[in-house]
């Protein structure tokens, strides 16, 4: 490590304020006698050195991509890994052109939720501390848990890769440049290798995690949790997925059911350590469910991204909260109707709206919503959500006392506006906005600095893990009681029988909008059929007399000439011509050229 390497972590370090002594250490030394030795031998250089790792992961924010600048990723991250997935359709908004991606335009440049180059780069100086702290002076049992840290943080790198391009090179030592060059120009290894070494690696690490207790740092829960997600993972791809280039893609059909063991077992010994719980402390299941993202610390949360409104931001709620709005926008994902669907009724009966029966007649959004699942009013907003004192009001069109429809943006009847104060788009209208992890309180609609913790790991996937996995290895009771716990908590009839589409279906309603989905129906391969369908939105006609709403469904809400598409060489992103032609080593993924 050279002096100015050193001189950039420490820079970064006490920017991002993750070490509260840098300053102190600073004073001690001059920056231009710090030694190589001196920084592996001081605690809080070590700790600075592992802070700076942490804040270069974009991926611990929705997986936002490593090819959007620093000013953007956290937004555009967020809605990469949202709006293309089935979730959410056509933004007002968006950075990042996801649009492009979702109908079809991924090729062998790529550009589609990169993590490669920045993935080495920490790679690498994690491979550094890794090799250098062992020869350090310092305590044994710091030691072990930096180290455990370290290899933790380099093993969510590598989960992040091999879920996006399937087989990668696994470097774990650091490469000089004058290594042999088939270290310098390393092949890919399988994609059950790069699984494998994560796998591997948790259970190596957990219980050197013990001692880390730190709000945001790695843990032993959050090895149990990525164990149990990378295992899960792998085992739908055994199942569900093909051996492809002599077995450098997907995982033999047989080793599913070791995967799904590993799985479960992850999950079960989280659960058996009682530190972890789902949040239930609010009478409201509505309340309920929105605490859950923002009641910091509170047991759900196992692993999260910290955000500070007065320092580091992450701008969620500003690119999704509706108005008012610093930019007069907002609503920058926009959920489906068919989203808005999946959400049942409370007890139990399925959310599918008959589409002819309500664009009959006026409805009122008690009649309409009021019996919903509360996460559905948790997690989206719509016409008459409660919003910071008043309601949104999402209506476009009028129909007046006089009977007219007033349909254009600068009508109005009697005082009353055509059209409401949100921004729902010119071409479709849509009644939906993303209100799950919105804080109502803050002010970050104007600020466009967001304080609210990004989850990476919670309570609630462990047990929709640990159901999934149950269910393939047949243990059925064990999948209905880990279900039946989310849907007691959330407000809604238990289920009595248990199916994979029950427990699918679970997930994208209690995970919905937290960067699961899109990985969810890549790993099942269903991505084929539930990414290439249109989705719909539905407009609220305002109807003076009665104060209740006339529907209008609008089918293909992204656009007749441009409806979603995913191919079946997508489930593997592309290795890109650039780095094949810099590594020759390289092989590329089937379906581009």
């Amino acid at each position: 490590m050279n002096m100015k390497s050193i001189r950039c972590y420490l820079m970064i370090a006490g920017f991002i304020g993750l070490t509260a002594c840098v300053n102190e250490v600073l004073d001690k030394k001059p920056l231009d006698i710090i030694s190589e030795d001196i920084v592996w031998d001081d605690p809080n250089l070590v700790d600075s050195y592992l802070a700076y790792q942490y804040a270069n992961m974009n991926i611990l924010r929705y997986d936002a991509p490593g090819n959007i600048s620093v000013n953007w990723d956290n937004r555009a991250g967020f809605m990469y890994i949202t709006n293309i997935s089935d979730e959410t359709g056509r933004p007002v908004w968006s950075a990042g052109n996801p649009a492009s991606y979702k109908r079809g335009g991924l090729n062998i440049s790529g550009g589609l939720l990169e993590w490669w180059d920045i993935a080495y780069t920490v790679i690498r100086q994690l491979n550094m501390l890794i090799e250098k702290l062992p020869e350090s002076a310092n305590d044994p049992d710091f030691i072990a848990s930096r180290l455990a840290e370290a290899r933790f943080l380099r093993a969510f790198n590598y989960f992040a890769m091999v879920k996006r391009y399937g087989g990668v090179p696994l470097i774990t030592k650091v490469i000089p440049l004058d290594a042999p060059e088939e270290e310098l120009y390393p092949k890919r290894h399988s994609e059950q290798e790069v699984y494998d070494f994560v796998i591997s690696e948790m259970d190596a690490i957990e219980e050197s995690l013990k001692s880390l207790t730190e709000y945001g740092r790695a843990s032993q829960g959050a090895a149990l949790a990525l164990k149990c997600r990378a295992a899960l993972y792998a085992g739908s791809i055994a199942q569900f997925g093909t051996v492809q280039l002599d077995g450098l893609l997907g995982i033999p059909q047989a080793q599913a059911p070791d995967y799904y063991q590993k799985s479960y077992n992850a999950a079960r010994k989280m659960i058996n350590t009682g530190e972890y719980a789902l949040y239930n402390d609010d009478d409201d299941k509505v309340t309920n469910f929105k605490n859950v993202f923002l009641k910091e610390r509170n047991r759900e949360m196992i692993f999260v991204k910290q955000f500070d409104e007065t320092q580091n931001s992450w701008f969620y709620g500003f690119m999704l909260c509706p108005k008012p709005h610093g930019y007069d926008v907002g609503m920058c994902g926009i959920p489906y109707l068919e989203m808005a669907e999946e959400f049942e009724y409370t007890d139990g009966r399925p959310g599918t709206l008959d589409r002819d029966a309500i664009q009959q007649g006026l409805w009122s959004m008690e009649e309409l919503w009021g019996e919903k699942d509360p996460r559905f009013l948790a997690s989206i907003w719509t016409n008459g959500t409660p919003w910071k004192g008043g309601r949104v009001d999402s209506h476009r069109g009028l129909i007046g006392g006089d009977g007219v429809l007033y349909d254009s943006e600068q009508e109005a009847y009697d005082g009353t506006p055509a059209w409401g104060n949100q921004r729902v788009g010119t071409d479709f209208g849509s009644g939906f906005g993303i209100l799950k992890m919105l804080n109502e309180a803050s002010e970050v609609n104007f600020t466009e600095r967001d304080g609210v913790d990004c989850p990476i790991f919670r309570y609630a996937e462990v047990l929709l893990n640990l159901a999934e996995a149950s269910f393939e290895l047949g243990k059925v009771d064990e999948a209905l009681d880990a279900l039946n716990q989310v849907r007691d908590r959330a407000g809604i009839a238990p289920k009595t029988a248990i199916d994979r589409d029950a427990i699918r279906h679970e997930r994208k309603v209690e995970l919905a909008f937290e960067g699961h989905r899109y990985w969810d129906v890549r790993r099942w391969r269903i991505a084929v059929d539930k990414l290439s369908q249109p989705g719909s939105s539905l407009r609220y006609i305002l109807d003076y007399n009665t104060g209740k709403y006339q529907l209008r469904v609008y089918d293909n809400y992204d656009g007749p000439t441009t409806p979603p598409r995913f191919y079946e060489h997508y489930y593997y992103l592309p290795i890109t011509l650039s780095r094949t032609g810099q590594n020759p080593n390289l092989i590329e993924n089937p379906g581009y050229n």
